[in-house]
């Protein structure tokens, strides 16, 4: 089950929905628009990648501000929602039994009826039809099939950073894995700067990511009890990646009908042009399609100096009426 809740933002309001699959319990946080939409209520759900929670993406505060504040000032109700496994959502009861005894942990097929629940829900909770996912990173995934399998229920659709298929090495067995794994501090630290050319000034300071670091920490509550201190996270997500990369991607774009953009950074070893254009092309019943590059950008953009220009871009994007 979910540890106890861990100092939370006490603007924000909590809920706590049932997976349909699993019966554990998903949590959501929820913080209102400063001011309504002039179109109208709009709501807006995130769902975050493979290694951390929504705490620590989009409402996560560097100088103060986070990609959800100024979503909400820009008239839109937020929604994060964290993934079984992750956050305050409950844990797999296998991620209390060795690694090596089941199989990867949260598919995209999984994770795309826990959607499927979060989208439900904000939607009666709203008052509204449809609502809009931004998605990071493998969440593409979960994000484009309940996308396409309910075209109704979602307005538009951010891809953030989003992974492609690619044709893979020949003669490699298909990528798998354990249950679950354990991601330190300076594994974390490696993702973000693993990106930035030499010759470059950091995108992220040792300042910020020792804040971010404490509070990832925090969102697990075994976390500093291991030595060293990590969090557990299920594997389905990286695995899923990985086969992505070997020509399995999780989801058709084909089937995609939402307006979508992909948002991508200029430096991401993970989505390089050639990705970004695969998946443009293919998502060719998405009506309107935008694929969007931001200089001095890696993978984790959201949280580096470049990410004020992300949250424009998505905000433009979601308000293609009112600007």
């Amino acid at each position: 089950m979910s540890a106890t809740l861990r100092k939370l933002d006490p603007c924000e309001k909590h809920f706590l929905i049932v997976d349909p699959e699993s019966n554990l319990k998903l949590f959501l946080r929820y913080l209102p628009a400063s001011h309504p939409h002039t179109a109208g209520p709009r709501s807006v759900l995130y769902l975050h990648g493979a290694t951390f929670p929504s705490a620590v993406s989009i409402a996560h505060r560097l100088n103060g501000r986070s990609w959800r504040d100024a979503l909400c000032e820009a008239g839109f109700d937020v929604w994060g929602l964290d993934f079984l496994g992750f956050g305050e959502s409950d844990r797999y009861p296998q991620m209390q039994e060795d690694a090596g005894a089941h199989g990867p942990l949260l598919l995209a097929k999984t994770a795309a009826d826990q959607v499927g629940a979060a989208v439900r829900f904000v939607a009666e909770h709203d008052g509204i039809a449809a609502v809009s996912l931004i998605a990071h990173s493998w969440a593409s995934m979960p994000a484009g099939i309940f996308a396409a399998a309910h075209p109704t229920l979602v307005e538009r659709l951010v891809m953030f950073a989003p992974l492609a298929q690619r044709p893979g090495p020949r003669y490699v067995p298909r990528p798998d894995a354990p249950a679950w794994k354990l991601v330190n501090l300076e594994e974390q630290w490696a993702r973000f700067t693993e990106d930035v050319p030499e010759h470059e000034a950091p995108v992220l300071s040792h300042d910020d990511y020792a804040l971010w670091g404490e509070a990832y920490l925090d969102s697990d509550c075994g976390a500093r009890e291991r030595n060293p201190p990590a969090v557990k996270t299920p594997t389905g997500p990286l695995v899923e990646i990985l086969r992505a990369w070997h020509g399995e991607l999780a989801w058709r774009p084909e089937d995609v009908q939402a307006p979508t953009c992909i948002i991508r950074g200029a430096w991401d070893g993970l989505v390089t042009d050639e990705d970004a254009r695969w998946l443009f092309d293919r998502l060719s019943r998405a009506g309107e399609r935008r694929d969007v590059k931001i200089g001095r950008g890696t993978h984790l953009m959201h949280l580096e100096e470049m990410r004020t220009t992300l949250w424009r871009e998505s905000i433009a994007f979601l308000t293609p009426y009112t600007r």
